[in-house]
């Protein structure tokens, strides 16, 4: 038997009203289109599903007995298509991916993409570069959905994230340095030395790639702050100061006139994909759970 959904609305709105005109208004549709459909409806069951008369409308045994079956069917139907739309959504919704600097290691944005994308082929990931004043990247302030940050963030408590790499902390230094011969250098030896700092709204991240945490209570002398790896990497060779930088992010400041050297006595950096903390979209939890997968996390 062939009873399609638009018969059931038709047969329901008219149950709950009883009255052919106001269904039909519930319904957008006019009176004559809707009492011809119950009647196709009524022809198709081979059985009366109201009875009409001047003083109203009111549900046979058959009509009453239909109801609440065809009532669930509508409920569970709606739900079902809510089901749908909300994965459809979340197919065609898009991410923003902020970072400060490219992540490069061994290929990780693309290999992430790449598996992101074959989960969810209609997902458009747009990549978006911000400065280093904003630690988050763009999530405190919502501009990107996820992003690649260092640790630690500012907030920390509104960020949920997954730690995709872990590298030893090295020195930029001008090649000219009193230190440059050395194979390693000990971070005692820089206490005296002006820092190139990030600025002061990187939070606890400038304070991490200041070290505060190794001086010993000592301030930082801090020479110049900078904001991209070209301001660091001319404040390098103009002597304004050293830089900790993480090992992976060494190729960004490796021109002429700079080297980096492995620092012992600092902790090492860790690299994170983050999300916001009440953002539990399914695109967002695929994008840092194709990262770990990636990182082998």
């Amino acid at each position: 038997m062939d009873v399609h959904g638009r018969d059931l609305r038709y047969f329901v709105a008219v149950a709950e009203e009883l009255h052919f005109t106001r269904a039909a208004e519930r319904l957008f549709v006019s009176q004559p289109a809707l009492s011809k459909q119950i009647r196709m409806l009524e022809r198709t069951l081979g059985v009366a599903l109201f009875e009409r008369d001047r003083r109203g409308v009111a549900l046979t045994r058959a009509g009453a007995a239909l109801l609440p079956y065809a009532q669930r069917v509508l409920a569970e139907w709606q739900t079902g298509w809510e089901a749908v739309e909300a994965v459809r959504a979340a197919q065609r919704a898009g991410l923003v991916i902020g970072m400060s600097t490219s992540p490069g290691r061994g290929g990780l944005l693309p290999a992430v993409r790449s598996r992101v994308t074959a989960e969810h082929p209609e997902a458009a990931l747009t990549v978006r570069q911000f400065s280093w004043d904003d630690a988050t990247a763009g999530l405190a302030d919502g501009t990107s959905d996820v992003a690649f940050v260092w640790l630690p963030l500012p907030e920390a408590e509104r960020y949920g994230w997954t730690v995709v790499a872990q590298e030893p902390r090295l020195v930029a230094l001008p090649d000219t340095h009193r230190l440059a011969g050395r194979p390693a250098v000990d971070f005692a030896d820089l206490l005296d030395e002006p820092f190139l700092a990030l600025p002061k709204s990187a939070g606890p991240l400038r304070d991490y790639w200041l070290a505060t945490d190794a001086r010993g209570g000592r301030e930082p002398v801090v020479g110049a702050e900078v904001s991209s790896s070209e301001e660091t990497y001319e404040a390098l060779v103009g002597g304004q100061g050293v830089c900790l930088l993480a090992d992976g992010n060494a190729p960004l400041l490796m021109r002429g006139g700079v080297i980096t050297r492995r620092v012992v006595g600092v902790t090492p950096s860790r690299l994170a994909v983050a999300r916001r903390a009440d953002d539990d979209r399914p695109l967002v939890h695929a994008y840092l759970r194709a990262a770990a997968e990636v990182a082998g996390v």
